[in-house]
């Protein structure tokens, strides 16, 4: 009976994840950028958040999930759609999509959304995000940013900074499967068949809608000058 559970509590996970890595919200790339406009705005303005906001120029790339939804009980999920821009001599790259999914087993209760940031710091990180599927903490290691005064920076491919009080209690980021969206970029380049490594390393693709998204993350960067 116990291995029946578990099994249960496995499929319904892999439910979960699975309608967040397809996209299951109505929302489509533009707002997902426009959102993600908003939440480095937020967290460029976050007081506890000051040693992201003063490393984000130093970054091969930063990664902004406006919505992070939490939802289950007992068994639960994770997920939203996010943006990864990367940093290089010309300024930040234009956005490649991506969608998080997340499972985790143990108490829990109703839904909670936030925000999440991961700032890529290594080239295995970036290297990452170049892969139509990778996992956090397996494909590339994973830490929480340092929050407040006096925090202790940890050594990692990419550190996470989220802005909703509780939002990982019970759901860890490290175990999450980052997605790439092909069909979005596709759309939002009008070019079928481009991949992450057009848009963030090559750069052979735009979007005048990025425009204020590659601004906002050139600003945030400029804290401390």
């Amino acid at each position: 009976m116990a291995d029946v559970r578990r099994i249960r509590r496995s499929l319904l996970a892999g439910c979960c994840a699975l309608a967040f890595a397809t996209g299951a919200s109505a929302e489509g790339p533009q707002e997902v950028v426009d959102n993600a406009v908003t939440a480095l705005e937020q967290m460029g303005a976050d007081p506890n958040l000051r040693w992201f906001q003063e490393n984000v120029r130093e970054a091969r790339g930063v990664v902004v999930f406006p919505v992070v939804v939490r939802a289950g009980f007992l068994v639960g999920a994770a997920g939203g759609n996010g943006v990864v821009l990367t940093r290089g001599p010309a300024g930040w790259s234009y956005p490649s999509f991506v969608t998080l999914a997340a499972l985790n087993f143990g108490a829990q209760a109703g839904a909670k959304a936030g925000q999440l940031i991961l700032l890529i710091r290594s080239q295995e990180g970036l290297d990452a995000f170049l892969s139509n599927k990778f996992q956090l903490g397996a494909d590339a290691s994973i830490a929480a940013g340092p929050v407040g005064s006096g925090a202790q920076v940890a050594t990692a491919d990419i550190l996470a900074f989220s802005r909703s009080a509780g939002l990982y209690a019970g759901v860890s980021v490290e175990g999450a499967t980052i997605f790439v969206r092909n069909s979005w970029n596709a759309r939002y380049y009008s070019s079928p068949g481009i991949r992450p490594m057009d848009i963030l390393v090559a750069r052979n693709q735009s979007n005048s809608g990025a425009r204020n998204l590659r601004q906002t993350v050139a600003r945030v960067g400029r804290v401390g000058d």
